[in-house]
């Protein structure tokens, strides 16, 4: 019997990447979006079946999870792909901004995970793979507190449920990517501003050149090897708890774990004085 995932955001990027490399193996999919009738791509194999779901409203996640495990029978991985990014000084961001990082990119995968724990429970096991950023065990990036944040959350989140849910041989996993080609990443970004406080201004420029440069720097990853890192996971070639992925990352994390903390953000800061 094929196995099935469930992946949250295939709209576009690695979500879609994602769904389309487990469709080609001969998983089934279940492919999961916000705005599923735009959705063209997806719907041209057998094995996908999209579903509508934005991973913010509880309801709407109860439906998906019903509405897959209904079509499939079985779900035997979770992936949490779905995210979004705020940058930009705290001070300056919007109430709407903070409360819909945190939504999105750690409430998000609660809900999700919450939903399936009496499936998998039933089935006496599963695996849930969220996919975080070495930004979640690291800092790197002036202006991107809140995005830290959501993100370190999510580590915790999954290290916490570790304990949990090992007794129950539920397992999970962290994909810790970094940026890569093709994801627009820069394009999605919400940029907390307000025209009338400049005292950020200098920085914030640094940051949004920094962004604009590594569009075409060879530190970006090929998103097919953070979909290669997954596809590990599931199929359990691979049983790392966290994987890194990429040069930047790597380095960051090498360094991050080789001095102190205190040396570790001046030597970031510098980058951006």
């Amino acid at each position: 019997m094929n196995k099935t995932v469930f992946i949250t955001g295939t709209s576009s990027g690695l979500g879609k990447l994602t769904a389309i490399r487990f469709a080609e193996m001969g998983w089934n999919v279940a492919a999961t979006m916000r705005r599923p009738e735009e959705e063209t791509e997806l719907t041209a194999y057998d094995n996908i079946q999209i579903f509508k779901l934005d991973v913010t409203k509880i309801e709407q996640v109860q439906t998906a999870v019903d509405q897959a495990i209904a079509a499939f029978g079985k779900i035997d991985v979770v992936v949490n792909n779905a995210g979004m990014g705020t940058y930009g000084p705290l001070e300056l961001a919007e109430e709407d901004a903070i409360d819909w990082q945190f939504a999105v990119n750690a409430r998000g995968p609660i809900n999700v995970i919450r939903k399936f724990l009496p499936h998998f429970r039933a089935n006496g096991g599963g695996m849930f793979i969220n996919i975080s950023s070495f930004m979640g065990v690291t800092t790197a990036v002036p202006l991107g507190s809140l995005y830290n944040m959501s993100k370190f959350a999510l580590e915790g989140l999954t290290e916490g449920l570790y304990y949990e849910l090992k007794p129950l041989n539920i397992e999970l996993r962290l994909i810790e990517q970094g940026g890569s080609t093709g994801n627009n990443f820069k394009n999605n970004i919400t940029w907390n501003r307000d025209e009338n406080i400049t005292d950020y201004d200098d920085l914030m420029t640094k940051v949004q050149n920094l962004m604009n440069t590594s569009e075409t720097s060879s530190q970006l990853d090929d998103p097919q090897v953070i979909v290669d890192a997954i596809v590990a996971q599931a199929t359990g070639e691979s049983d790392k708890f966290r994987t890194v992925i990429g040069s930047a990352g790597n380095e960051l994390m090498a360094l991050r774990n080789s001095v102190p903390i205190e040396e570790y953000l001046e030597i970031i800061a510098r980058n951006y004085m």
